[in-house]
């Protein structure tokens, strides 16, 4: 029984330590986790953090996520969103990022990356990204 109840205890301990958040870390809102690459020319998107904001996320296994559901290529054009944010791991295959990209051909789109400089300890640093045009007007 004792041996049970230390086992709790220390699962119980390992969790809290586990789930501190860093504060050195963005705090965003719910979504995939990936490991970003890092862009030198990246600007703040804060409005990638918005409840309303549309991210799409690949993982390094190349699996698709709108939000947090699991989703294909071919159903992101059905996206409706004027703006969608890309977050891709940086070791997704390039294939399917291009196929995310084709998908939203005809939308304004932002490629999120890991922030390009330490955060100050105590704030909450907003995404960073790079804007990008995907086909649009006279495109071939």
């Amino acid at each position: 029984m004792k041996y049970v109840l230390g086992v709790c205890l220390i699962a119980a301990g390992m969790t809290g330590l586990v789930a501190a958040q860093d504060p050195t870390k963005p705090v965003l809102r719910e979504g995939i986790s990936v490991k970003m690459p890092v862009a030198s020319n990246a600007v703040a998107m804060p409005d990638a953090d918005k409840e309303d904001a549309m991210v799409i996320t690949v993982t390094a296994e190349g699996k698709l996520f709108l939000g947090t559901q699991p989703v294909t290529a071919d159903a992101l054009a059905r996206v409706t969103a004027s703006t969608v944010y890309v977050k891709a791991d940086a070791k997704a295959p390039y294939q399917q990022v291009l196929a995310v990209l084709n998908a939203l051909h005809d939308r304004s789109v932002g490629l999120l990356t890991a922030a390009t400089a330490k955060p100050q300890a105590g704030k909450i640093a907003p995404p960073y990204g790079i804007s990008v045009e995907v086909g649009g007007k006279g495109a071939e």
